[in-house]
């Protein structure tokens, strides 16, 4: 039924989002059919078969969606929140760290397989695999130039071109394990023998019996957004795209009591006290001598 808009979709020219932000595939979706929305009204059923056809990183944004498609803001707004309800989108926050900096960035996470709130809630904890693309490992030159540079901290251990291209993925594998190059120097270059016979046998046989462990996999840290009033909460608390706030099932936070509130009928009657009472209230201050002026000058 929505496949006839479908066609719009396959415009490769729209527009991408930062780096970083717009759509993100959810993983582990079923193929796709011509039966993936047809449980949606028409109006989302279009919105969502544009969307599951765009790239990832597309802008997905309600005003650029709006632009593409016969809907204004606030209707494309309403469809999108109605696809978070029925389980194919989710919008919230994610923390990443890297690049120099940690920073939080906006996620728009789409999937054409409706889910329901519980696979959302293991997905945003990191319990769902991610099919994100990993970080491609650290280059090859690194390793080479690493290895080339060993006999200037050990001579003994001066390896050839073709020794260091054979030993590079070796050395690879320590990066790719978070080692550094004064760590893996370091193994390469402590309690050397005497006399070192074969350079490069030596290098091979501690690069693999000193590999250290993978890392232990970090669950990524995660929150989504209400769909309605747009705060950040907890996976858990977030039904169908929507706050407990808004789902009527938690009651606001209590406001602690604060100190009254003064309005300007208050601060001049009250200043208007204070004034009459200084009027009425005598002095305690001696009044100040007059002492008459006489021009000529001390001690004449």
């Amino acid at each position: 039924m929505a496949d006839a808009h479908f066609s719009a979709a396959r415009v490769p020219a729209h527009p991408a989002a930062r780096p970083g932000y717009g759509k993100r595939s959810a993983p582990d979706q079923h193929p796709r059919t011509n039966a993936d929305f047809t449980h949606l009204p028409p109006r989302e059923a279009h919105i969502a078969g544009f969307i599951d056809r765009l790239h990832d990183g597309a802008d997905i944004s309600v005003k650029l969606l709006a632009s593409c498609l016969p809907y204004g803001q606030q209707a494309m707004r309403t469809a999108l929140n109605n696809l978070q309800a029925a389980g194919h989108l989710r919008r919230g926050r994610e923390h990443l760290v890297g690049s120099g900096s940690a920073r939080w960035v906006t996620r728009s996470w789409f999937s054409r397989t409706a889910r329901d709130d519980a696979w959302w809630t293991r997905f945003l904890r990191g319990d769902v695999p991610d099919d994100v693309p990993k970080p491609q490992p650290p280059t090859r030159n690194r390793a080479y130039i690493l290895l080339a540079a060993l006999g200037r901290t050990a001579p003994t251990l001066a390896l050839s071109a073709k020794e260091c291209t054979e030993l590079g993925p070796l050395t690879e594998t320590w990066f790719a394990r978070g080692a550094d190059e004064p760590a893996i120097v370091h193994a390469l270059t402590t309690g050397l023998p005497n006399p070192v016979h074969s350079p490069a046998a030596l290098v091979r046989s501690r690069l693999t019996a000193k590999l250290p462990p993978e890392p232990a996999p970090r669950p990524p840290l995660r929150v989504l957004e209400c769909a309605t009033c747009g705060d950040p909460g907890r996976p858990e608390g977030i039904e169908a795209g929507r706050c407990g706030m808004c789902r009527g099932t938690t009651r606001p936070p209590s406001r602690t009591a604060g100190p009254p509130t003064l309005t300007a009928e208050t601060v001049h009657a009250r200043a208007a006290r204070i004034r009459s009472a200084m009027r009425e209230e005598p002095s305690t201050v001696p009044p100040r001598s007059r002492v008459p002026y006489d021009p000529r000058p001390a001690g004449r």
